[in-house]
């Protein structure tokens, strides 16, 4: 797999940014007759500068997907966005909208949304993190080989007996497992349900 993405590329300028710096000794004024003149006679060389800069510095999108990338795509993704989900954690700077019930009971809301708290309640940015946190704990499971390993007990395995009878020596923890495969599944759910908020 190869992946290549170039930076978020705006070439627009606004004309009415050129004004401003050209005529710096003026108040701008939205209904300045002047102003909106010059700006719509701008407004078409701007667009022209805008499609040529487009076309010269496009962005760069480019996906090579090999034969082998889909054999375990679950595992081959998880290394994408394990990651990539460090780094929106690392540098957010808001948090996605995130249903009370997803969450433990102690970082359910108490307050209500309000102007007081800026329409949002006082647990906003917690339960964020804790999805977050969620997201981050299965993906890294998900790259690990032995994810399970800690749940298989291989100290009264006989060495000397059959391959069959030390494969039944070996004690499971069957309780703890289902638990651990429930988070990942939960964990995997909300990746699903809040996809649209990893955004920074």
């Amino acid at each position: 797999m190869k992946v290549y993405i170039s930076n978020y590329r705006d070439h627009w300028l606004s004309p009415y940014t050129i004004l401003e710096h050209i005529c710096f000794w003026r108040v701008y004024d939205q209904d300045d007759p002047v102003i909106e003149r010059w700006a719509s006679r701008l407004e078409p060389i701007m667009l022209w500068i805008q499609k040529i800069l487009d076309r010269v510095h496009p962005p760069i999108r480019y996906v090579k997907i090999d034969h082998y990338d889909t054999w375990g795509m679950d595992h081959t993704l998880a290394h994408i966005i394990l990651p990539m989900l460090k780094q929106l954690k690392a540098t957010q700077h808001g948090s996605g909208q995130v249903d009370p019930e997803d969450v433990p009971e102690h970082l359910r809301p108490t307050d209500p949304p309000g102007p007081s708290n800026g329409y949002t309640d006082n647990t906003v940015h917690e339960r964020w993190t804790w999805i977050l946190d969620e997201m981050i704990w299965a993906f890294e499971q998900k790259v690990k080989d032995d994810d399970e390993a800690e749940f298989y007990d291989h100290s009264g395995v006989d060495k000397t007996a059959s391959l069959q009878q030390q494969i039944a020596q070996i004690k499971i923890d069957r309780t703890a497992m289902e638990v651990h495969q429930k988070r990942k599944q939960n964990a995997y759910r909300l990746f699903g349900k809040y996809y649209q908020s990893l955004w920074d």
